[in-house]
């Protein structure tokens, strides 16, 4: 059985940490979902924490059936009425799981969403297509296409980013449950995340074959997120992160092998 888990944190990073130290599990034992990247704010004005959704298999505990009271027996008189409760309706009104998951209104929140970004595009000059879909976890994915989407993306996905940040707090602010909306722009986030892990990969290469650390570029924290998540199995190297926001990096750093003692060490040969 799959349960989930939310946690917030300064980054997501930390998000992911607190939840692990939660359940006491490792990264590698969880699947992990970043629904807020979080922000740091202007002097602390609208700073927003990360927000983490972590999954994890748990295994079904077994049923035992309690055993019948020995001491009840059923009166002889009355029998035709002791076969009226066992009824097929009461058991039907049981079969409502449905409202453990996240209800979304389509008529009104979607509404909602199209009528913001609709005047916040207006405002910046811009017309784009706007497709709304719900996620099966409850949140609702908004895409956003035609012409002028390098200006709704920003430099490195920042305007982009904002754009989303705004929406949520746009849509959720005085509401009773929470929406964890994301917004994308010509499929501009999962085109960025395979071209990071590209580059990930191409430095870590580049670390082996020169045996030191590579710096990349400073990054958010969400795509230094991809990065980690990237190498975190790649075996020769290993990740970290130095500096301060906004100049943070990710630091790709070459882990020399261990050979056993006597055994002469394996060159490795690079095209």
């Amino acid at each position: 059985m799959q349960k989930y888990l939310e946690k917030t944190g300064k980054t997501p990073d930390d998000a992911v940490a607190a939840a692990l130290a939660e359940l006491g599990m490792d990264r590698d034992d969880v699947s992990v979902e970043i629904l807020e990247l979080g922000k740091s704010g202007f002097l602390g004005i609208g700073a927003s924490p990360a927000v983490v959704r972590v999954s994890y298999e748990v295994e079904d505990e077994p049923v035992v059936e309690a055993p019948a009271p020995k001491s009840a027996p059923a009166p002889k008189a009355p029998a035709p009425k002791a076969e009226k409760p066992p009824q097929a309706e009461p058991p039907k009104a049981v079969e409502t799981p449905a409202a453990e998951a996240p209800v979304v209104d389509e008529s009104a929140d979607y509404a909602a969403i199209r009528s913001f970004l609709s005047g916040l595009l207006e405002r910046m000059g811009i017309q784009a297509d706007i497709e709304i879909i719900a996620r099966d976890n409850g949140g609702i994915n908004v895409n956003l296409s035609g012409s002028g989407m390098g200006a709704i993306i920003g430099r490195r996905g920042e305007t982009l980013d904002a754009i989303q940040h705004l929406t949520n707090y746009a849509v959720n602010h005085g509401s009773d449950k929470h929406l964890h909306i994301s917004v994308d722009a010509e499929n501009y986030r999962s085109k960025r995340e395979e071209s990071l892990a590209r580059l990930a990969e191409k430095m870590a290469e580049k670390a082996i074959k020169y045996k030191r650390s590579m710096a990349l570029e400073p990054m958010n924290s969400y795509e230094r997120h991809v990065i980690h998540t990237a190498l975190q199995n790649y075996e020769g190297v290993t990740t970290s992160s130095t500096g301060v926001e906004p100049n943070r990096r990710v630091v790709v750093s070459y882990v020399k092998p261990e050979t056993p003692a006597g055994s002469k060490p394996q060159s490795r040969e690079w095209a």
